[in-house]
């Protein structure tokens, strides 16, 4: 039996925040090294007797586990926020978590193996050019760029895995190429998760064991379906006038067979 009026809406509310927070649970679980580790090197940083190698160690090691461990668990994340927006809010959270983090584990490990090496390679260069002098210095600029465009690549690659069947460079590719092809959706999608992070990190930190993660991924796939939705209406658009010209073409080769076969018989009739 549905709740309605007040009781319900409060009902409906309660069952949202469970679902965010189940979600951002199991991903938090599953990425767990990754959040002690990170959780330590902050306060090591603190730490004025911790030497600096001791944190940049700690660094590398998270940097390596995220590709194994955060990947895979923030891909079934979006798998679970893919089916909130898509209207299937009544699956079951844990079953379907673990179920696309096994389906989807290869693809979002080689996921971020390859988004840690671009990150690393625009990071050195940044650096390198940053500290030229002339006008070689602005090409550091040129990978602040590359890596915004990468974030919101990110976001979008995980939004692909869990949406579409594809090969792993397709779906880096068309993750690439959407979002250099809507700019003002990938901004907006990366103001949005950047103001989560802020808030989470800086004024709420409740946040982060359970809203942060299952947050960035619904708003993620909800900017990323808008974009597919877009598209989807505009190659249905052209398929429709594609249609729409052939019939026409079609139409107007039937009309000119008849005046010919007019014509033909207007010619025998005379003849005869």
């Amino acid at each position: 039996m549905e709740m309605k009026g007040w009781m319900g809406g409060i009902y409906r509310v309660c069952e949202w925040i469970m679902r965010f927070a189940v979600a951002n649970i199991l991903w938090v679980v599953c990425s767990f090294p990754i959040f002690f580790l990170s959780l330590l090197a902050i306060v090591n940083v603190q730490l004025p007797e911790v030497p600096r190698a001791a944190v940049n160690q700690l660094l590398l090691l998270m940097a390596v586990l995220t590709p194994f461990l955060l990947f895979p668990a923030t891909s079934a994340m979006f798998a679970l926020a893919r089916k909130w927006v898509m209207g299937e809010g009544d699956v079951p959270l844990v079953k379907t978590f673990f179920r696309s983090y096994k389906e989807n584990y290869r693809q979002s490990m080689a996921g971020g193996i390859v988004f840690f090496i671009l990150y690393a390679i625009m990071y050195v260069n940044y650096h390198f050019y940053i500290s030229q002098s002339g006008n070689i210095h602005w090409l550091a600029y040129l990978f602040i760029t590359l890596s915004i465009i990468m974030g919101a690549a990110l976001f979008n690659f995980f939004s692909l895995t869990v949406h579409f069947h594809m090969t792993f460079w397709q779906i880096l590719k068309n993750s690439i190429l959407v979002s250099i092809g809507h700019p003002i959706t990938s901004v907006a999608l990366l103001v949005t998760n950047l103001a989560i992070l802020y808030i989470s990190i800086a004024k709420i930190t409740f946040l982060i064991p359970f809203f942060m993660g299952s947050l960035i991924a619904f708003l993620s796939f909800w900017h990323f379906n808008r974009i597919y939705s877009r598209m989807q209406f505009k190659q249905e658009q052209a398929e429709y006038a594609a249609e729409e010209a052939k019939e026409a073409r079609e139409s107007k080769e039937l009309d000119v067979k008849d005046e010919y076969r007019t014509g033909d018989s207007e010619k025998n009739n005379k003849n005869q």
